[in-house]
């Protein structure tokens, strides 16, 4: 791996360090694993009020010497960059305060990438180190109705979203998987329809299906508020069904790009900060 572990503004205090023990994996589906955290750290977790809250775990790199206990701040602050972890960033899909728990999905595709590969072979007392939890989207309570978009890497900060709207909420989700055997169960309010859309055997972020769909989809009456997020190609196509084609203000739309295809983590958060990766 030849990328610089990714810059951050983040401090100690803004994204504290956590520390949790594997309780349990679930397989949702050929292509996305659920790891279940908790243990003795959860009591320095601080939670957030945003549901698309989300951490960034670390990744250390094998070969680097670290002290132990590992401190990521104090790793960035005492060692040169390109011996700092690498960090992946992930939707935490829910928070059980009550049973000391929470859960983090985990997007497997073989030996691809770092975190994939680790959440697929995790077991009971693995450690798992993050910093956060970061977020900023709510959906809109004054809203008409709500519009959903996104593939994978989103589907669980979109199945946390739908999952905490009113029962009489109204809205459509535009959901990219890869087959009807990556299709998970949302509990959803039955006015919101879920709309499956199966790339089948096309590579993560080069189908179109999403952005057809959205283009071409029903757009309900009155005041829509949107949570669009996924691979960066397709957040720049949405951009403009959005801004140009439905003329949508800025307040009514949360846009992100989450990864860009042929990317790693840390090549894709540099560029965001370049014209290249402005959305």
């Amino acid at each position: 791996m030849t990328s610089l572990p990714a810059a951050t503004s983040a401090t100690r205090n803004s994204r504290p360090q956590t520390v949790l023990t594997v309780l349990r994996r679930e397989e949702l589906s050929p292509h996305m694993v659920r790891i279940i955290v908790g243990g003795d750290g959860f009591s320095s977790y601080t939670n957030n009020a945003f549901e698309d809250r989300y951490v960034k775990i670390a990744f250390p790199q094998p070969g680097v010497a670290y002290d132990e206990p590992l401190d990521l701040w104090k790793v960035r602050e005492t060692m040169p960059r390109e011996q700092w972890p690498y960090t992946r960033t992930y939707t935490v899909r829910w928070v059980d305060a009550a049973a000391r728990e929470l859960a983090i999905d985990f997007v497997v595709h073989g030996d691809e990438g770092l975190a994939g590969p680790w959440a697929a072979t995790a077991l009971p007392g693995d450690t798992i180190i993050f910093t956060g939890p970061g977020g900023g989207y709510n959906p809109d309570p004054a809203a008409d109705w709500y519009l959903f978009a996104g593939d994978e890497a989103a589907l669980p900060a979109i199945a946390a979203a739908i999952e905490s709207l009113p029962e009489d909420a109204l809205g459509k989700a535009y959901l990219e998987v890869d087959n009807e055997a990556d299709i998970q169960a949302v509990a959803a309010p039955a006015g919101v329809e879920l709309n499956w859309l199966q790339r089948r055997g096309t590579p993560a972020g080069s189908s179109e299906l999403l952005i057809d769909a959205v283009r071409n989809g029903e757009w309900l009456n009155g005041r829509v508020h949107v949570f669009a997020h996924g691979e960066r190609g397709y957040m720049k196509a949405l951009r403009d069904v959005f801004f140009v084609q439905r003329g949508l203000e800025r307040s009514q739309v949360s846009l992100s790009g989450y990864w860009a295809k042929g990317r790693v983590e840390d090549d894709f958060q540099a560029e965001k900060q370049l014209p290249i990766g402005k959305i």
